[in-house]
């Protein structure tokens, strides 16, 4: 018996490379995929080489999304270490648009059901934060909070956005009980008024999983808040823009006035 027997593999060499391709494209990454693309690699067809290659980019890109979730795991898996249990991430997304609420995700995720590829929201696609954000929301523990653009007026950012994170933590932990054993808050300023431990990181959302986490939530939450908004006031193309002071939001402005939900605290806004 030979090794394609032994895998149960069909004799590529009697397969065209159309037949090949459209089998390799089921193959799924694990212990039997190495020896598969050996055995395409003894195939002298310049088309089944580009397959093998192919599947050995698979593999490398499969091994660097794994290799990214243990970086960005370190600092909750010494926290593990020490004793802390419920370990929390926070981050918000929001603060700058001219127009809608600031929103803020609190997180905890599950070390026994790992998210691969989560980081900050921004460098991700729509299409990949819509995905881990189902992802997230099925295996992990979520919290969501804002602050309206009132709210914002009326407080200015900086404390509006406490106020959302305050909300997203309580959204989490309702109950007093159930406090976190501590807070990881992307940025470099602890939420007052809160008795919880806090550790600040710089660009968190970038270098730890469960702030990476939040800011996919937060992210996409509001996104869908100012979708909504944007089929209430068609003239801000909020589907585009999403609130952020752009050319064209800034002459609508000028052309419309404010609505609502902008933020008059805001130099650009007119009242």
């Amino acid at each position: 018996m030979n090794k394609l027997e032994n895998l149960n593999l069909p004799e590529f060499s009697q397969l065209t490379i159309k037949e090949v391709k459209s089998f390799a494209a089921e193959l799924e990454i694990n212990k039997q995929l190495p020896e598969i693309i050996e055995i395409l690699k003894q195939d002298s067809r310049k088309g089944i080489q580009k397959i093998a290659a192919s599947l050995e980019r698979k593999i490398a890109k499969k091994e660097a999304v794994q290799e990214k979730w243990n970086k960005m795991n370190k600092i909750e898996a010494e926290l593990q270490t020490k004793g802390y249990q419920m370990i929390v991430g926070l981050d918000e997304a929001g603060r700058g648009p001219l127009a809608g609420p600031v929103v803020a995700a609190a997180v905890v995720l599950d070390s026994e059901s790992k998210i691969f590829g989560l980081d900050d929201s921004k460098k991700l696609s729509r299409e990949k934060r819509e995905e881990l954000f189902s992802q997230i929301r099925e295996k992990a523990r979520v919290g969501i909070g804002q602050a309206t653009s009132s709210e914002i007026d009326k407080y200015n950012i900086r404390e509006a956005t406490f106020v959302a994170m305050k909300r997203a933590v309580k959204d989490l932990l309702p109950e007093l009980e159930n406090n976190p054993d501590i807070l990881l808050v992307d940025g470099n300023a602890v939420i007052p008024d809160l008795t919880v431990e806090q550790h600040t990181i710089v660009n968190g959302d970038a270098k730890v999983n469960a702030i990476a986490a939040a800011s996919i939530i937060a992210k996409v939450t509001r996104d869908n808040i100012i979708f909504e908004y944007a089929e209430k006031f068609p003239q801000y193309n909020f589907k585009s823009n999403k609130g952020y002071g752009t050319a064209e939001h800034i002459a609508a402005l000028e052309k419309h006035g404010s609505s609502p939900i902008h933020r008059k605290s805001f130099g650009r806004v007119p009242e």
